[in-house]
């Protein structure tokens, strides 16, 4: 049986962090780059424009982690987002929780990640199956986004450029 020690050698907790903020840096590239009206309007076979993608995002990372370091289970909730009508406060937004994740990663001991969390009270997981959910969930939106880009001839940035 391995250890939690050797399993942490796979990949430091340092190491998670900063490819998720990779993916972070690359998601925010796209958000600069979107139309400001295309950002909250367009959308394809009914998917929902790219803003609101974006308030799914934050309502997810920092909530989630602040959960995760406090134990505390609650409600998924976009409600803070719904104060945002221009994409420059998205852009703020977006950085204000880039900095709160890196706060409560600190607070991270490695010891939690094979704890058991119920995330919004919904999805009771290991912390790091709820943390690789995270990005596997931006990833897809973003995703979304390029195919949003585009269609509406922008080039967008490459996927690997984090």
């Amino acid at each position: 049986m391995k250890t939690l020690e050797a399993q942490a050698q796979v990949i430091s907790s340092e190491d998670l962090l900063k490819h998720w903020q990779g993916h972070r840096a690359l998601t925010r590239r796209i958000i600069e780059i979107f139309p400001e009206k295309d950002f909250f309007e367009f959308s394809i076979g009914g998917m929902r424009p790219f803003a609101k993608l974006v308030d799914e995002l934050l309502a997810i990372g920092v909530p989630g982690l602040k959960g995760i370091v406090n134990k505390e289970i609650e409600a998924f909730s976009e409600k803070e987002s719904e104060k945002l009508i221009f994409k420059a406060q998205y852009l703020e937004k977006w950085d204000e929780a880039t900095a709160q994740i890196d706060k409560y990663w600190e607070q991270l001991s490695i010891e939690n990640f094979s704890e058991t969390f119920n995330l919004f009270g919904q999805y009771e997981f290991p912390v790091i199956q709820n943390i690789l959910y995270f990005i596997d969930n931006e990833v897809h939106h973003r995703g979304q986004a390029y195919v949003y880009l585009r269609a509406l001839n922008i080039e967008p940035p490459f996927f690997w450029e984090r």
